[in-house]
């Protein structure tokens, strides 16, 4: 039998006005207000860049996506933005013209209350599907949230906080690196909690810098950041309509810029999706009515592909969910639904554990039952946070996925969502 070294480690979500944020970030102001969209919270968010920025977004792959995404797909083409605006409550999807009227309405706003080009807004929308779009409350917000920007830390905070819908907690990031002989900052903030799904999920993140970097390679680095994070998470397996990861980076960090592959690129490509996955982690922490986050290894794989593949269809198994949210050792259910990936493997050689923070279990050794381990493993299986490792012996590749339990409060939550 071999030993596994991985350690169970998440991170919880951090609430309150002193964590550093994007307000750490030069050059960056940001604001979160309440419109009246929502009940006595907090529904919209800016964050601005005192100069133009290079810009790279991601987006939903669903067939149906909302106005908003729309118009941002063909607004960031050309690599520059200078202002993100998330409206929270509405998602401004299958709203026909009056929501597409909607969507323009709040370029247009944020263009003329901003002072920059409307090519240079990046809007998104997060809530409700299929409801009329309140461009007036939208819009007027727009216009009084504009002169309150700030760079103040509570200012990052308060723009979180705006656009949560079921969140539980305010989802950001921060770090700070050196490029050269200069201090760079990054920082992210992301909602997400429900309809989470590979192909992004209904999420939201905004990740911004004072690096410089040229657009092409920002966009390279964000898919590839997006590919190892928020395209490996989920909750329930669906995929929303309105799902951007966008990132901006002004350059005003004063660094030489990136614009060709190198260690600065390998330095800020690392740190990008340091960022994604700490984003990714709490979105899942953070699942509608999940008791439990589970992490899962795929090793010994032949293919990076093979065992992606296997860990989201693992991860996203209704049976494995449910299996971990009544603490029922079934390791059956892992091992099915890793067969039904459509990868092939050798079936009788396959290992399996499973960890807590404080001790690991192997269940499977090559592909044999180890004897005596029901009962521990239904004892490991009350904390929080665990991990799931399955090592194909097939070669060298491998890949992660993040994922929650399945439990009652779940239905309940999506049942009464709309009201």
């Amino acid at each position: 039998m071999k030993k596994i070294s991985k350690t169970v480690s998440y991170p919880s979500g951090v609430e309150g006005s002193m964590q550093k944020n994007i307000t750490d970030v030069r050059g960056f102001r940001t604001w979160g207000a309440y419109t009246g969209v929502k009940n006595k919270r907090r529904d919209l968010a800016i964050i601005f860049s005192e100069v133009p920025a290079s810009a790279a977004a991601v987006f939903t792959r669903n067939v149906i996506v909302a106005e908003p995404v729309k118009i941002s797909r063909e607004a960031i083409k050309d690599g520059r933005a200078q202002a993100f605006v998330i409206n929270s409550g509405n998602a401004n999807a299958c709203t026909g013209e009056q929501g597409r009227a909607g969507a323009e309405a709040m370029v247009k706003a944020a263009s003329d209350a901003l002072g920059v080009a409307p090519g240079l807004v990046i809007i998104a929308s997060t809530g409700i599907i299929g409801k009329t779009f309140p461009t007036e409350k939208v819009v007027n917000g727009i216009h009084r949230t504009a002169g309150k920007l700030s760079g103040l830390r509570l200012a990052g905070t308060l723009a979180a906080n705006a656009i949560l819908t079921t969140d539980t907690f305010a989802k950001l990031s921060y770090t700070q690196f050196r490029i050269g002989e200069k201090d760079v900052n990054m920082a992210g903030l992301a909602k997400g909690s429900g309809m989470i799904h590979p192909d992004m999920a209904t999420m939201l993140a905004f990740i911004v810098s004072d690096a410089a970097i040229s657009p092409k390679l920002l966009n390279e680095a964000l898919n590839e950041a997006v590919d190892d994070s928020f395209n490996m998470i989920t909750v329930d397996g669906d995929t929303s309509t309105n799902d951007m990861v966008g990132v901006m980076c002004n350059g005003l960090a004063g660094t030489k810029a990136i614009t060709g592959k190198g260690p600065d690129y390998d330095i800020f490509l690392a740190q990008l999706k340091s960022h994604c996955i700490d984003l990714a982690r709490q979105i899942v922490s953070d699942g509608e009515g999940a008791t439990k986050m589970i992490r899962y290894d795929v090793e010994g794989a032949a293919t990076r592909d093979d065992a992606r593949r296997i860990a989201r269809t693992i991860s996203d198994s209704s049976l494995v969910k449910t299996a971990f949210f009544g603490r029922d050792p079934n390791w059956g259910r892992i091992i099915a639904a890793a067969g039904r990936a459509g990868v092939l493997f050798d079936p009788d050689n396959v290992d399996l554990w499973i960890s807590t923070s404080k001790t690991s279990l192997q269940l499977l050794d090559a592909s044999q039952p180890i004897p005596n381990v029901r009962r521990k493993a239904k004892s490991m299986m009350r904390a929080s946070f665990l991990a799931v490792l399955l090592d194909l012996n097939q070669g060298d590749a491998k890949a992660t996925a993040w994922g929650t339990d399945f439990s009652y409060d779940y239905v309940r939550i999506n049942a009464e969502y709309s009201t």
